[in-house]
């Protein structure tokens, strides 16, 4: 091998592992589909350097929201905050799909007061109360994250899936607890309730610790923020957007970009199973 192609394939593999160590925040059910009447499914939740392996820290369970078939709230049972996971038990009394969501609204700002430096950080709905809206040197920035899994038990329904409006969402166009391996799924992303065009998708299968390589599927939204995805596989697959990092704004590099300060994510976990 030569000096340069030792060079390269360093350069790779410092990437890949760049990459393998990236942390993921992930939500991980014990079953996605039941046929069972007055199911129980049980909820991992964690942030981690590999997919669905625990190894760094947990999730939050702050902003949990789970919701019903017919859309009513639904409370998490038995949950628990560990040294590297979070845990909670859903049980599915309806018949049809629950979507179950992690969603953080989180506002910054910093100005002066007096000419002292002055910030503050907190739920975006009591930024208004709580920093002056004429404030000296005002700047402020929000992030939206939101992640979710989806559980159906008996026949699919579509009810729960409908999109709030707020931050980036999935808009299931095949319906995500009826995936097949081989065969084309499609979705939509919207962002504030509208096409997010032009975003960079990523999609991971599952198992990143048993294999050298992430086999990721990168994607893109159409202008109408729909993308179409053929799982090779069967499995679970980590799905991650993000609006307002560079280059990954709607529009993608050099195009539209969200309003200054705006920053938001959306993951899922999705099972695809065999034909």
């Amino acid at each position: 091998m030569t000096r340069k192609q030792l060079l390269l394939s360093s350069a790779a593999l410092a990437m890949l592992a760049t990459e393998a160590l990236a942390h993921r925040q992930w939500m991980l059910p014990s079953a996605t589909v039941l046929s069972v009447k007055d199911g129980w499914v049980t909820v991992d939740a964690a942030v981690s350097n590999e997919l669905f392996y625990f190894d760094h820290v947990p999730l939050r369970l702050n902003n949990l929201t789970i919701t019903a078939p017919d859309r009513s709230a639904v409370q998490p049972e038995n949950a628990s905050t560990g040294k590297y996971r979070s845990t909670f038990d859903v049980h599915l009394t309806q018949p049809g799909t629950y979507r179950v969501a992690l969603v953080n609204d989180t506002a910054f700002a910093t100005w002066k007061e007096n000419g002292e430096a002055k910030n503050w950080r907190g739920p975006a709905a009591e930024m208004a109360k709580s920093v002056p809206a004429n404030a000296e040197g005002l700047q402020t920035s929000r992030m939206n994250s939101r992640v979710e899994l989806f559980v159906t038990s008996g026949k699919p329904t579509t009810e729960a899936l409908k999109p709030s409006g707020a931050g980036l969402e999935l808009a299931p166009i095949t319906h995500p607890n009826d995936l097949v391996a081989g065969e084309p799924a499609s979705f939509q992303l919207l962002l504030h309730g509208k096409p997010a065009t032009g975003l960079a998708v990523t999609v991971i299968p599952g198992g990143i610790r048993y294999r050298d390589q992430l086999q990721e599927i990168k994607l893109t939204t159409d202008a109408e923020g729909k993308f179409t995805v053929k799982f090779p596989a069967a499995g679970m697959y980590w799905l991650n957007a993000t609006s307002g990092a560079p280059g990954r704004g709607p529009g993608g590099p050099g195009g539209p970009r969200p309003p200054a300060g705006d920053r938001a994510s959306y993951t899922a976990t999705l099972e695809v199973l065999p034909q």
